[in-house]
């Protein structure tokens, strides 16, 4: 019997490094993006996609082999507007705080002018998000940027066994099965379906295969999760 099954609440354990992210058609174009950031045009880069998709995996992996800084748009302030290889990880959240905006645009600027390399990461078409300061987006709306697809077979079965090894769970192959079967087609269905299970399994004490499954997605439809 493995840790995972005594039903230990084991912390969330997420891998970020290069052999940690599982490349498909849906992703190729980015992560060959990023092993080209040297030749980024006007060395700066926007990856932008679905929630979920590994962005911010991807800027962890880019941070590393440039030896760059990493800030959370949430957290970004003029003070970290310094030369030098920087990526935004959420840039999209900049948009609408006059003082975060603020920071991007110095920040953007700073970096550019003094030769080093800026990636940006956010959901959605930069052109939609509610930027207010003008000159700001103007420059992300002109940056060069890679879109993440929606993720195909390929890849959300990679997600799926990935989140559960983040949470230290070993899923039997049939399940993984199971849920690409019957789950919605995207990364964040992927994300909330393994939490689903892993905080189910640790409330009832079932392990985690099919039969959890098919309780769970039967509970969200308005049944009861019924026990073995």
């Amino acid at each position: 019997m493995t840790t995972r099954q005594l039903y230990f609440d084991l912390p969330v354990r997420t891998g970020r490094t290069r052999g940690d992210y599982f490349v498909s058609e849906a992703n190729g174009a980015a992560v060959a993006a990023i092993d080209g950031w040297r030749n980024w045009p006007g060395r700066a880069l926007l990856i932008r996609g679905p929630k979920g998709m590994g962005k911010t995996h991807l800027a962890h992996v880019w941070t590393r082999e440039a030896g760059a800084r990493l800030i959370s748009g949430l957290a970004l302030t003029e003070a970290d507007a310094i030369p030098g290889d920087v990526a935004v990880d959420d840039a999209h959240l900049v948009a609408g705080d006059p003082a975060r905006e603020r920071a991007l645009f110095h920040l953007y600027n700073l970096t550019l002018a003094e030769g080093g390399h800026l990636l940006l990461t956010g959901d959605g078409d930069p052109a939609l998000w509610p930027v207010r300061l003008p000159d700001l987006g103007s420059r992300l709306r002109g940056a060069a940027s890679v879109e993440l697809q929606p993720p195909d077979d390929r890849l959300l079965e990679a997600m799926i066994v990935k989140l559960f090894d983040d949470r230290q769970i070993a899923p039997p192959p049939s399940l993984v099965a199971y849920l690409l079967r019957r789950m919605e087609r995207s990364a964040a269905e992927a994300v909330r379906l393994v939490a689903a299970l892993d905080d189910a399994a640790l409330a009832s004490g079932r392990p985690i295969g099919t039969k959890l499954a098919r309780d769970v997605l039967g509970a969200e439809d308005g049944a009861d999760i019924l026990p073995d």
